[in-house]
């Protein structure tokens, strides 16, 4: 079993443009939802996606912070990241992470009343592919 390097996983990434985030509800339950991957930006172990404020999914990691991320490649290869978000409201750090694509679901941009963005840290990348599997050591 040969180890990638976050490199390694950086460049399939690249190549996906969604991906699932798992979150836990005030019920316990888990939920998932398609998030679109930034795959412009190389990957460091950190994730930024956009969002509304008042979504459930905002509540949910300002209850339990603890989320998931899986991504599916054309390449035959999975990637489940666990880690630790966080909802930034702050714009300096949001003009960071914007791309022009957002503005399909974000009519005014970063104006856009209501904006969020969520910061997925890595806490653990796990992959498979083919007979392979591995973690990446972060």
């Amino acid at each position: 079993m040969a180890d990638k390097t976050l490199k390694d996983v950086s460049e399939v990434m690249r190549d996906i443009d969604l991906c699932m985030l798992t979150t836990t509800t005030s019920d316990g339950a888990l939920a998932s939802r398609p998030m679109s991957n930034n795959g412009e930006v190389e990957y460091d172990g950190n994730s930024y996606f956009f969002t509304w404020e008042a979504s459930r999914m905002v509540s949910d990691i300002e209850l339990d912070n603890k989320v998931n991320l899986t991504f599916q490649s054309k390449k035959d290869i999975w990637i489940s990241v666990s880690g630790k978000a966080e909802v930034s409201r702050e714009r300096e750090e949001m003009e960071e992470h914007w791309v022009s694509d957002l503005d399909q679901w974000f009519e005014e941009g970063l104006d856009t009343p209501g904006i969020a963005m969520i910061i997925v840290k890595a806490k653990r990348i796990k992959y498979w592919q083919g007979e392979e599997e591995g973690e990446v050591k972060l």
